[in-house]
């Protein structure tokens, strides 16, 4: 923790400055990191830095930002899923648990910490800025990168260090009501670059009777669940990170694709293989796993993740692109696809395929701005009740928005 005296001629003003360390190779002796040479990256690549706003009067850091810190260093640790510039963090809670309207965060390159080539491998500093609840949803609409720099516009708002203030009571667009004109071209124009989430999703096959033994999301031997494996997660992962390359056409690799490293969900490099759970190493090989055409097919969603449909709809699918759900218990994925996709195993003669519990869905323009004008209420979800279904019959396709609790009980 450092105090940082700022830059008046920049209009920087004083704050706190954080800087964490252990996400990347502090020994270079496969201690904690494995070391993979000089040329690639120490550790994890990264290390967080946050900057606060420094209150009048204030003589010693406040001590909340270490441990906000040390949570995502914590989920980096457990998941091994790495986090890149332009990245958002849903926190729902006041980063300093106060009454802050600052409850989720951003991730960009620290302004003043260059990244570092060090005996261990190559360091890069992530800098957090807290941000409010309609500048996550803007970031997720939109992408991550554009909110920052508006946020660099605003000097109330983090100006160009990016620095966070608890007691801002007012969005960006509340300061600047033309900045949400920015955020909508910006979306018509380029889309979302959010190709994914980690949600509570589920999904059923309704075209198969409900006795056979075959489950919808998963493939027994014995008594052990097929559970989504290590191609599957890695065609995935790649999925994801081929979602934000905006510049090519969409692409989805081949089912057998082969990778030495996978991506976690929001495209970062994982240093696993897989994201199961070494419990869940029973499965059935992956190539033994055939694709099935499906009839009619039930998605589920919980209320935050149903909230994100019309941003997979309009601001992915509807620039080619595509959008994936993966199950927070790993159990099951759901990817939605755009014509203009290559490579999806669902086709517009037969737009629902599953391969194991991963369900592709191929949508056409038109059905998707049909969906979006049926879905309008997902906009505003507080003024409806739970749960909430749709159903397009002619499509042979429903949705429903379910309590969380659903998808706690393991029978949903």
């Amino acid at each position: 923790m450092y105090r940082n005296l700022g830059n008046p001629a920049l209009n920087v003003p004083e704050h706190w400055h954080y800087v964490s360390f252990g996400l990347s190779d502090l020994y270079g002796d496969n201690r904690v990191h494995e070391f993979t040479g000089t040329d690639g990256p120490s550790g994890f690549g990264f290390e967080l830095t946050f900057r606060l706003k420094r209150e009048t009067g204030e003589s010693a850091p406040p001590t909340w930002p270490a441990e906000l810190m040390q949570g995502l260093a914590r989920y980096v640790f457990q998941s091994e899923n790495t986090f890149c510039s332009g990245d958002h963090v849903s926190w729902h809670s006041p980063l300093d648990n106060s009454e802050s309207r600052i409850q989720h965060m951003l991730l960009t390159e620290d302004p003043q910490m260059q990244p570092v080539q060090t005996p261990f491998g190559v360091v890069t500093f992530l800098q957090i800025v807290g941000v409010c609840t309609e500048e996550l949803h803007a970031a997720q609409q939109w992408n991550g990168q554009g909110i920052l720099e508006l946020l660099r516009t605003v000097p109330v708002a983090g100006g160009p260090w990016l620095i966070t203030d608890m007691r801002r009571g007012e969005t960006i667009f509340e300061i600047d009501p033309h900045l949400q004109e920015r955020v909508d071209k910006g979306i018509e124009t380029d889309g979302s670059n959010l190709s994914g989430v980690s949600a509570k999703c589920a999904w059923d096959d309704l075209s198969r009777p409900p006795e056979d033994d075959e489950d919808s999301r998963s493939i027994c031997i014995g008594t052990q669940p097929r559970r989504l494996s290590g191609k599957d997660t890695e065609q995935i992962r790649e999925t994801l990170r081929r979602g934000l390359e905006i510049n090519n056409k969409p692409v989805l690799p081949p089912i057998n694709a082969q990778r030495q490293n996978g991506l976690n969900l929001d495209r970062a490099p994982s240093r696993k293989d897989s994201l199961e759970s070494e419990s869940s190493a029973a499965i059935i090989p992956h190539e033994l796993i055939r694709t099935r055409q499906l009839e009619s097919v039930h998605l589920k969603f919980n209320q935050e993740s149903g909230a994100l449909i019309p941003l997979c709809l309009r601001g992915r699918l509807l620039h080619g692109r595509h959008f994936t759900y993966k199950s927070i218990t790993g159990d099951t994925a759901i990817t939605f696809v755009s014509t203009g996709v290559e490579g999806a195993f669902a086709t517009e003669e037969h737009p629902y395929a599953a391969h194991g519990p991963w369900l592709q869905i191929l949508l056409t323009e038109e059905f998707v701005e049909r969906m979006l004008e049926d879905l309008e209420d997902l906009n505003s979800p507080e003024e409806f009740k739970l749960p909430k279904e749709y159903s397009w019959p002619e499509k042979k396709l429903k949705v429903s928005i379910l309590p969380d609790a659903v998808f706690d009980n393991p029978l949903h």
